[in-house]
């Protein structure tokens, strides 16, 4: 079923669609979106209960959202305070709607102001881990023991609780942490329960999807592969569809579904921009021509794409080159190839996140999610495209794409795939992308990605690869002076891209890799390791 809702708000005088797709009998949690990055994070936490969950703009009514008929409504945090001028504030009918709500953070503040509480701005904020004192243990807390670690990123506090309200646990500089109004089955958690340093932030989230709003596990991976291949059909028609393959996970599970779907429909097309990894180009033409027998129609643009970016630096700058000249290779390759109707792309929730499009104010045009960085196919697409765009998993995490990419026959050895950027090696290239640079990079990449498989590393980082620095340093070989450019290894664990750590990788790979590089890659004389986390770093370096 498609339940399509219009927005229409004071605080938003042209109308906006709320659309979300859900067959009839699935339950789902709406997510209320004020601007925090990890609004997305607490979508995968609940669809890790086998529960739908889908994010909506914080200006959604109390109207829209009975339309939608909710099992549960989450108020997410975001980066305002409720008593800014712009704070973002949300229809305060929502609270008569008898749904179950949970606040979190921002969105715990923001139920307290609305229902006659108060809060103020604390004289110390609390940020990082922090113990988690339970004064109630039901409903809510049932299942999480006291003194476990929850994730604190706040600097305002609740000091008055709203009429109704019940005290749940506290925290040292935080008395009230967890708040609750049975009766009304409305809940408000100061901390992020959604985030991995959280250690009971799951038993809370099941809590409230489970026993609170009486949701069922409905949503499985064989339910979205029916779905997704039921609407594909149902949106193509007798279309025709180009897929832009790239031979990481994400495109190619795409692929495997879009053959599923529409078979002989499909036209895959690899666009060679020059930004690959050593041998990846004819590799992936071979072994999906060959071995999966889905046809790739092979198009060596690199030189248009380089040249494209002839002088620049700026990472944005690149990103948005990189997807123009994508789309217009793409459009001339359909141009030879047949009229086509539709261009699918493997978007997914995170690149989404990360570009902010989501939740734009429509009256002043302003985002209030924070712009991390746009992503090709996502803010680096022409206004004139002139293809429909197909994106069928584009409200999926990573780990949900595999399980999808599983479930429709892709080989192991690319499910488990490493994420690779879309823009390739040229956002791995701090500052100008020259061809010169291209090899170099090409070459530690290698190195790295051997080392780390010799010793079977691979499937225990979320990422691991090289970044080439525009600069030089000093460094003497057999006696010799030289002047050239570092190299920065970033290795990384994560569970799903949204938070990440730098790996503890073991020394003597770590020495192996740097003798390796410096000793085989002409043009590089040192080796650096990234020890940076996300936050506040990124994974990738542009």
């Amino acid at each position: 079923m498609k339940t399509a809702v219009t927005l229409l708000t004071k605080d938003a005088p042209q109308a906006q669609e709320v659309e979300v797709k859900r067959p009839l009998n699935r339950q789902m949690i709406a997510i209320l979106d004020f601007g925090s990055q990890y609004s997305e994070l607490i979508a995968r936490r609940i669809r890790e209960t086998q529960v739908y969950s889908e994010v909506l703009p914080y200006r959604t009514t109390a109207e829209q959202l009975r339309q939608l008929n909710p099992k549960g409504i989450i108020l997410s945090g975001g980066p305002s305070s409720v008593y800014d001028a712009k704070a973002p504030h949300c229809d305060p009918e929502i609270w008569q709607l008898g749904i179950p709500i949970l606040g979190v953070c921002y969105g715990m503040q923001l139920m307290v102001q609305q229902l006659g509480g108060e809060v103020q701005k604390s004289e110390r904020g609390e940020y990082g881990k922090a113990a988690l004192h339970i004064d109630d243990s039901k409903s809510l807390l049932a299942d999480v023991e006291d003194g476990t670690t929850m994730w604190m990123s706040h600097g305002d506090s609740v000091i008055k609780m709203p009429s109704g309200f019940e005290l749940l646990a506290h925290t040292a500089n935080t008395p009230c942490a967890a708040i609750a109004n049975h009766e009304k089955k409305l809940y408000g958690v100061q901390f992020h329960p959604e985030v991995v340093h959280s250690v009971g932030g799951l038993s809370l989230i099941r809590n409230f999807v489970y026993e609170i709003c009486k949701s069922e596990p409905t949503w499985t991976t064989d339910a979205f592969v029916e779905e997704a291949i039921r609407e594909i059909r149902a949106k193509v028609g007798e279309k025709r569809v180009l897929l832009a393959l790239s031979g990481g996970v994400d495109s190619s599970t795409l692929a495997f579904l879009l053959h599923k779907a529409i078979g002989d429909q499909l036209t895959c097309v690899f666009i060679d921009q020059g930004f690959m990894r050593k041998l990846e180009p004819e590799r992936l033409v071979k072994l999906f021509s060959e071995q999966f027998h889905i046809p790739v129609e092979y198009v060596n643009a690199r030189e248009r794409f380089i040249g494209a970016l002839n002088g620049v630096t700026d990472p944005e700058e690149k990103r948005r080159i990189i997807g123009h000249e994508f789309i217009k290779a793409f459009e001339k390759t359909s141009r030879e190839l047949g009229p086509f109707d539709y261009l699918a792309q493997g978007t997914l929730y995170p690149d989404v996140i990360e570009s902010a499009d989501t939740n734009v104010d429509p009256k002043t045009g302003e985002r209030v999610a924070v712009k991390i960085k746009s992503h090709h196919n996502v803010g680096g697409l022409p206004k004139d495209l002139r293809f429909k765009l197909v994106e069928p998993l584009r409200k999926l995490f990573k780990d949900e794409v595999r399980k999808v990419g599983h479930n429709v026959g892709l080989p192991l050895e690319i499910v488990q795939r490493q994420p690779f950027p879309g823009p390739g090696l040229a956002i791995r290239i701090i500052g100008e992308v020259t061809a010169e640079r291209l090899n170099i990079l090409r070459d530690a990449d290698l190195i790295v990605r051997q080392e780390i498989n010799r010793n079977d590393l691979y499937s225990k980082y979320w990422q691991a690869f090289a970044v080439l620095l525009p600069i030089r340093s000093v460094g003497v070989m057999g006696d010799q002076r030289t002047y050239a450019y570092p190299i920065v290894l970033r290795i990384v664990t994560s569970e799903d891209g949204m938070t990440a750590d730098w790996a503890r990788v073991p020394y003597d790979v770590l020495e192996v890799i740097s003798n390796r590089i410096v000793n085989e890659v002409k043009g590089v004389n040192r080796v650096a390791f990234d020890i940076t986390s996300k936050p506040p770093g990124t994974i990738e370096w542009e």
